[in-house]
């Protein structure tokens, strides 16, 4: 898909605001749903993925088998909601052995485990908005003693809710950042008022 674009700075796969969120995407669900809905914390739109079960309510890109991401980006970075449920998500790459791999990182998980094509890693969240952070490069060697070459799938399993997800060519600061790119939480307003 992005395999002849020129790849710097960041380049996002999913925008829960922009006006087709899930373009890029194939959508599963099976007992539960997939919907864009307002959320209080950010006050704003969000997509939520939710399921009685991870691994049949699920969201991939590209939505065709077929073709491959071709990010060659070596951050990925999203931008979710802990709902205080079951949540993993896994990304496919290709190694300069060209060798496919995954990553499945698991908030129900304890222990990481390497297998020939797939890494299990556990995932802790903390309470709210979290920004998860991946140095594909780094996990790739450590896991596997090769180099990244790109990402191939996303799959973004229940339950969640995304603000954005996307690749960089580097870890950026809070305020590197292009407004759209960062979660505002609002601000509370103070009850001590002075009358």
């Amino acid at each position: 898909m992005f395999k002849n674009t020129f790849q710097s700075g960041y380049l996002s796969v999913l925008y829960s605001l922009g006006s087709k969120p899930l373009q890029l995407w194939d959508t599963k669900v099976r007992n539960g749903h997939i919907k864009r809905i307002s959320d209080n914390d950010i006050q704003s739109l969000i997509i939520e993925i939710i399921g009685n079960n991870v691994s049949t309510t699920y969201i991939t890109c590209p939505n065709d088998p077929r073709k491959n991401l071709g990010i060659k980006l070596p951050y990925l970075v999203l931008i979710v909601k802990n709902l205080n449920k079951y949540f993993t998500f896994e990304i496919q790459i290709l190694d300069d052995k060209n060798i496919k791999r995954r990553f499945r990182a698991s908030n129900f998980q304890s222990t990481t485990r390497v297998k020939s094509y797939i890494c299990t890693m556990p995932l802790r969240l903390d309470d709210g908005w979290n920004v998860i952070q991946m140095n594909l490069p780094d996990f790739v060697k450590r896991a596997y003693g090769t180099n990244y070459v790109e990402t191939l799938k996303i799959q973004i399993h229940a339950n969640c809710r995304i603000r954005r997800i996307y690749f960089s060519d580097r870890l950026y600061l809070e305020d590197e950042l292009p407004a759209e790119f960062k979660l505002y939480l609002p601000i509370q307003k103070s009850s001590n008022s002075i009358k």
